[in-house]
């Protein structure tokens, strides 16, 4: 009789050694993990439960890497840097998950007028053309990091002090990513006039996407009401033109993009989707209405291809299209969500 209570008593602590095990194993679901010192810090968010990751790099606040597990591999869907050094190095000319603030793409001639002023920038210029603000290559701190049964993230926090000639202004730009369950990545920026005047602001992502093999394999889809005319310095004259090519999925092949869309919002999520039928895998795209624009570009090397969510047009500082203007003590926040799906 002795006997027999022993085992079922083991039998019984095994139970309650997996349950135990399994209540842990739910709250842990999500890690934050910082490594590293000062701007070559790097954030890893994961869920446990899938390996699903995001790294994220002090520098820039960039968004290195993406992966998710397959049935058949894991997959990393961003194109990043082998360390926030290379990053350092190697961020301009291309770049790549850079944040673009308080302007994104082209201001043409580096010149604009805002008020009575006029205002020449000299951060960083391509065909005497300033691109791609000025927070590209900031130190970002981290201000938050936090993860649970639900979900993991990082806060990350830059104070531009009117350091850049030709952008006399002072704000704070803060950036949240949150993972969560089913491989979805969140992406939030919320930007804060602490100067005494306003301010004009245009905010964007600058992320290469790459599913493997070449991106002439892959198909894309976004849901665009019209395409915006370039000039022939890749800066809007103005006008719009209807474009749908892409309103279904369909193959990319040999098809070269350095344009701007607009989105629809009215019609159903994702926005945007790109695939690669052969590795049975796709991004989907989930930008918030914060964001109405798409510049897509697709790189020589057709390795990747740029998918850049901003919230006003190319040289909006000079057109106005979408521009937002800041008051005193305003803040404006931006947010986009990325899901990596296995067909």
């Amino acid at each position: 009789m002795l006997a027999q209570r022993s085992v079922e008593t083991n039998e019984s602590d095994k139970k309650l050694i997996k349950t135990l095990t399994n209540l842990n194993y739910a709250f842990m679901a999500f890690q934050t993990i910082i490594s590293g010192r000062g701007d070559d810090r790097i954030i890893t968010l994961k869920d446990l439960s899938n390996n699903t990751f995001a790294e994220i790099y002090a520098f820039g606040a960039l968004l290195n890497n993406f992966s998710a597990s397959g049935t058949q591999e894991e997959l990393n869907v961003v194109e990043g840097f082998s360390s926030p050094q290379e990053a350092k190095e190697k961020i301009t000319p291309f770049f790549r998950s850079a944040k673009l603030s308080p302007y994104a793409c082209r201001i043409k001639n580096a010149k604009y007028k805002f008020g009575e002023r006029n205002y020449q920038l000299k951060k960083y210029l391509s065909d005497n053309d300033a691109i791609h603000g000025v927070l590209f290559n900031a130190d970002f701190l981290i201000t938050e990091d936090y993860s649970d049964a639900d979900t993991a993230f990082v806060v990350l926090e830059y104070v531009y002090n009117n350091i850049e000639e030709g952008f006399p202004f002072c704000y704070r730009c803060t950036v949240e990513y949150k993972l969560a369950a089913g491989n979805a990545l969140t992406i939030k920026t919320t930007v804060s006039n602490i100067d005494n005047k306003l301010m004009p602001l245009v905010d964007g992502w600058h992320p290469y996407f790459t599913l493997g093999d070449n991106v002439n394999d892959y198909q894309l889809e976004f849901q665009s009401k019209e395409m915006l005319e370039f000039d022939e310095t890749l800066v809007p004259t103005g006008k719009a033109l209807p474009y749908q090519e892409f309103a279904s999925l369909k193959s990319l092949g040999t098809t070269a993009f350095d344009n701007c869309f607009t989105l629809n919002f009215a019609e159903c999520e994702p926005l945007c989707v790109l695939r690669n039928p052969k590795r049975k895998v796709q991004v989907e795209f989930y930008p918030s209405a914060s964001y109405p624009y798409l510049q897509i570009f697709t790189p020589d090397h057709r390795k990747s291809i740029a998918i850049e969510n901003l919230s006003a047009a190319p040289d909006a500082f000079n057109n106005g299209i979408g521009l937002k203007v800041l008051n005193p003590n305003e803040s404006a926040t931006f947010s986009t969500k990325f899901i990596i799906r296995f067909l």
